[in-house]
């Protein structure tokens, strides 16, 4: 490696440098061992052939000062000839070397970064549904990408500079020591006027580099926002376009600034290099053309000398910046573990069982519930935030208790806010209770298997998600093995099969993000038709028709009365109208179940129900066919 390109390692690595300057940790280290056990002997081989690449690079300065001396004392031929034959084999031997160092460095690199994405990503998909609602999905992200690159660095860049830098440059010092102590002893004077302009400018580029940074990341969350289909909307509806091009112009023009500023930094510091090489090299030339004049030294050691000099002055420049490299590598590494560290608040027991077969009850024994605190489930520097609330939060739901008997439909009503969803999100056991049972087939849903709950519950939200992928990728979401005639079944069973049939690419259609081109009717028919096709045993619609018009709602209404048939369901509903026909009905306000009854009972009571019922028909709302 020259010494413009080290240098320019030098400079970048300062760039880049962490913050973070705690001292190395044992526990730390141990788990990056960990990590490197599968990769040993690749680690093994790759520090060979990085000591041979390494005594190599040495050796060939050396041969070309014997060259030199060659031609000087007028010997032989064949002497210049095997010379010259052995810088070549050295050169194509360094060259095959140096394909195999790249293809070791990037077996270890990629392999450490394929071990560290998946078990971050494995764990990361075990977290509660809290977790998710806290993060910000940007900075969990650039755990699995930056930081994950960021730690594999230590063991591809790092590991191989070290050992090959460290060797280097004992060999070149013993060679020129040999050669020329004195000039030795001179050019390594000139060594901090070599390294400490990469300090300096790095240091100075690293902070240009923050500031760009932050205004990339800005214009980056304003174009992420406003380029979404409900941000477009959003802002072509009640946005002024004119403010938020000055806005977004304003930053970019300060990024624009910073890029000047940074290439003119750059030029400036490899200027300066340029001129701290040259002077190094005329040292060598005017001291060793001295020696050699007063016949102290040949002329094959001046050339030796200047060509060792570059092998000198690359690996001490390398090495220089080695802890900051190292740091680096350890605060990715630790951001890394951070999130590994995050146990998940619903764990699957030891010893859990598989729900029973056949049909199943649900029920509630004298539940309460208070949504965790942010300290239990996520951590400061995902939200982007200095510490986390350690409080939970107030009770939601209490002394809860209902019974769905197999095939039963129970309905709950009530208040916005009142715990409705709340109670739905317990049976999958996408939270814990605090007190109390959640049980599905008479089996506690915290003995029960997580693959059971997953194949047994299936359940429909008010928001319809889709993921921007095919028809077909989105409803065999739970089974993706399934064929094309079982997706164009439950289609067809969730009054969409004419539909997609009509679109161009059929089962092959993209319904973008978040399904955004289909309508809110057809998306939650799609979702309708993915539930039919997981055939769960139980079904939870969690206001599956809240934001839908009267002709979508009929059709999803349709699609509904299908999915319920034969099945256990817990039906949350904003419209009385859609839970007349539900087997029971239960009336949730404050957390608390206050009325329970059908339809013609608990409007005979005039209770809160009755209230609600009036309050919705007086409106002269219209009544779709009840489930």
């Amino acid at each position: 490696m020259s010494m413009e390109s080290t240098a320019w390692h030098s400079m970048y690595t300062a760039m880049h440098a962490q913050n973070d300057r705690r001292p190395f940790s044992r526990a730390t280290l141990a788990r990056i061992a960990a990590f490197a056990v599968p990769h040993r002997r690749r680690i093994v081989w790759f520090t060979l052939v990085s000591v041979l690449t390494a005594a190599m690079a040495v050796a060939t300065p050396l041969l070309a000062g014997r060259v030199i001396d060659a031609i000087t004392h007028n010997a032989e031929v064949r002497v210049v000839v095997i010379l010259a034959a052995l810088i070549g084999l050295i050169a194509l031997a360094e060259a095959g070397f140096g394909l195999v160092q790249r293809w070791l460095s990037a077996n270890i690199g990629e392999g450490l970064i394929l071990d560290l994405r998946t078990t971050v990503y494995d764990h990361v998909q075990t977290m509660p549904v809290a977790f998710f609602s806290r993060t910000r999905t940007g900075a969990l992200v650039s755990r699995l990408n930056n930081d994950v690159i960021g730690a594999q660095r230590a063991f591809s860049d790092t590991l191989s500079g070290v050992v090959s830098n460290v060797v280097t440059l004992v060999l070149a010092l013993i060679a020129m020591v040999s050669l020329s102590w004195q000039i030795t002893v001179m050019t390594l004077l000139l060594l901090p006027v070599f390294v400490l302009p990469a300090r300096r400018m790095g240091a100075r580029l690293a902070r240009l580099r923050r500031e760009a940074a932050n205004h990339n990341s800005t214009m980056s969350t304003q174009m992420t926002e406003r380029f979404s289909a409900a941000g477009a909307t959003l802002i072509k509806l009640f946005g002024r376009p004119d403010r938020e091009s000055v806005e977004f112009a304003s930053r970019a023009a300060r990024v624009r600034d910073i890029g000047v500023r940074s290439a003119m930094v750059q030029e400036v510091f490899f200027i300066a290099l340029t001129l701290v090489s040259a002077l190094a090299l005329a040292l060598v030339y005017g001291l060793g053309g001295f020696f050699a004049l007063d016949g102290e030294l040949e002329a094959g050691a001046v050339v030796a000398l200047a060509l060792l000099l570059t092998r000198l002055y690359a690996p001490l420049t390398a090495l220089a910046n080695t802890r900051v490299e190292v740091m680096n590598a350890m605060v990715s590494f630790e951001r890394v573990f951070e999130v590994l560290d995050l146990r998940p608040l619903i764990r699957q027991k030891p010893d859990a069982v598989a729900l029973p077969d056949g049909p199943l009850s649900v029920e509630f024994d004298d539940v309460s519930f208070a949504y965790p605190s942010a300290e239990q489930v996520s951590l400061a520097s995902l939200e982007e935030v200095a510490t986390l609330d350690p409080r939970a939060g107030a009770t939601v739901l209490h002394q809860v208790n209902l019974r769905a008997e197999p095939g039963q439909t129970v309905a709950l009503v009530g208040s916005t806010g009142a715990g409705k969803s709340t109670i739905a999100s317990l049976i999958p056991r996408l939270f814990d209770v605090d007190s109390g049972a959640v049980r599905i087939g008479g089996l506690d849903v915290r003995d029960a298997t997580t693959d059971s709950l997953r194949d047994a519950i299936g359940m429909v939200t008010q928001d319809g998600h889709l993921f921007h992928d095919t028809v077909r990728a989105n409803v065999a979401l739970a089974r993706p093995e399934t064929s094309d005639d079982d997706v164009w079944a439950v289609l067809h069973r969730a009054r969409l099969g004419e539909l997609v049939a009509s679109l161009p690419d059929g089962l092959d259609t993209v319904v973008g993000e978040r399904g955004y081109r289909l309508s809110g009717g057809e998306r939650q028919r799609l979702t309708i038709a993915r539930m039919l096709l997981a055939q769960p045993r139980v079904v939870i619609l969690d206001e599956a028709t809240a934001h839908l018009d009267s002709t979508s709602e009929a059709a999803v209404q349709a699609a509904l009365t299908e999915a319920l048939a034969g099945r256990t369901a817990i039906v949350i509903a904003h419209r009385l109208s859609t839970i007349q026909a539900a087997d029971t009905i239960l009336v949730v306000e404050d957390g608390r179940i206050v009325e329970s009854g059908g339809n013609a009972a608990l409007l005979a009571a005039e209770g809160r129900y009755a209230e609600l019922y009036r309050t919705q028909f007086s409106r002269g709302e219209e009544v779709p066919a009840a489930l």
